[in-house]
């Protein structure tokens, strides 16, 4: 997948990511930013630990949900209330 695939499953893993972390609403387009950021480290997170995601969009859209997950998990964390 090239770079606008990857991008494009980012964004869509930074909304998917939003709505599984629910309760920690920043916004659609913070939310895409920093899944973007999230399907990053979860790509190297998981090639890290020796596996490859490969070129098919269903497999980094999963590794990229996650990372995205954690991403907005942490940031919410030190978010101020």
């Amino acid at each position: 997948m090239g770079w606008i695939g990857t991008i494009i499953v980012g964004l869509l893993a930074g909304l998917i990511g939003s709505a599984i972390m629910r309760g920690g609403s920043m916004g659609w387009l913070k939310s895409m930013i920093l899944g973007l950021l999230g399907s990053v480290v979860g790509g190297l997170v998981y090639s890290l630990l020796g596996a490859e995601a490969g070129e098919s969009f269903w497999p980094q859209l999963v590794v990229s949900t996650i990372g995205a997950c954690v991403i907005l998990f942490v940031v919410g964390l030190f978010r101020k209330k």
